[in-house]
């Protein structure tokens, strides 16, 4: 089967497959998920975000961060495992998540990852925080963005430093 091609339950199952979770396949399935848009793509993803494995819960995630449509819908059920979720990078896909979708209702749960005590977390929020600061700018979300720039781990520094970047014209 193509990964363009079946049931979304089917398709869920073709990504599950691919070890790698940055895996073209995988990428390919989400990618026909999103294109797709519907409220079949939202229920599986949800489904797959209350799963035990870990696996199934950041795929869950990463459908969701790319399903805008549902932004409303699945805000709350990011927010309830940013605040609940143990694994670092399940809290990663999270962020990542929240970054795509973009909504300022998302900056509380970035802004309480940002202090988190795993590198790939902190990277996460400071990939989500430029885009869900809002317009103008929320204060505490960009205080949060600039410890991030001070970060020890160059990465996230970096990483958070170019949100500064761009999101203050150049001001630290």
């Amino acid at each position: 089967m193509s990964p363009t091609e079946g049931t979304v339950r089917c398709l869920v199952e073709v990504a599950l497959g691919d070890p790698d979770p940055d895996g073209p396949l995988r990428w390919e399935v989400i990618s026909e998920l999103r294109r797709r848009g519907d409220m079949e793509s939202f229920i599986e993803a949800r489904r797959l975000c209350a799963s035990d494995d870990v696996g199934e819960r950041m795929l869950g995630i990463d459908i969701m961060g790319m399903l805008g449509r549902f932004v409303d819908r699945a805000l709350p059920v990011l927010r309830y495992l940013a605040a609940s979720e143990e694994d670092a990078m399940v809290l990663y896909a999270v962020l990542i998540a929240f970054g795509h979708l973009a909504d300022p209702r998302s900056l509380p749960s970035v802004i309480d990852l940002a202090a988190h005590e795993d590198a790939r977390v902190r990277y996460g929020a400071a990939y989500a925080l430029q885009h869900v600061l809002g317009n103008p700018p929320d204060r505490a979300g960009l205080d949060a963005l600039r410890r991030l720039a001070a970060d020890g781990d160059a990465d996230v520094a970096g990483w958070a430093s170019l949100g500064v970047a761009l999101t203050t014209g150049g001001e630290f």
